[in-house]
């Protein structure tokens, strides 16, 4: 038997912390703290996709961190366009915390690649919230 949980108490945990993420995220972008703005930045959609798949299965996110992953298990639909991006997102949580990924990701996140990924971020976000958890 499932344990019952309050999805939507968790959900909103889950976006509550993830705007707190936001905030963090902006604060290492303006720093020029570039790859971990970016890291931030994964962690954002990973709250907000977890709050997806909580208030769509009524279970407890698993502890994943590939964010195709989640949205397919709350069931969102994408845009190819959009499964790039989290495609690519995801290395993001890689290339920051594996050191053997570290300097290449570093080398990688010039300002012109952050400004980039940095503007999906917030599109991907406000989608998210807009479209699927209002």
């Amino acid at each position: 038997m499932k344990e019952s949980i309050d999805a939507e108490k968790i959900a909103e945990h889950w976006i509550n912390t993830s705007d707190k993420d936001f905030q963090t995220m902006e604060h290492l972008y303006k720093s020029k703290d570039y790859n971990w703005a970016l890291f931030m930045g994964h962690i954002v959609i990973e709250k907000l996709l977890k709050a997806c798949v909580t208030k769509a299965t009524r279970q407890h996110a698993p502890p994943l961190h590939d964010l195709l992953r989640l949205a397919n298990l709350a069931k969102i639909e994408l845009t190819p366009e959009y499964t790039d991006w989290l495609d690519v997102l995801t290395t993001f949580n890689l290339n920051t915390r594996y050191d053997n990924y570290k300097q290449d990701f570093y080398k990688k996140c010039t300002p012109e690649f952050t400004d980039e990924w940095i503007n999906r971020i917030h599109t991907l976000r406000t989608w998210i919230k807009q479209t699927q958890l209002s």
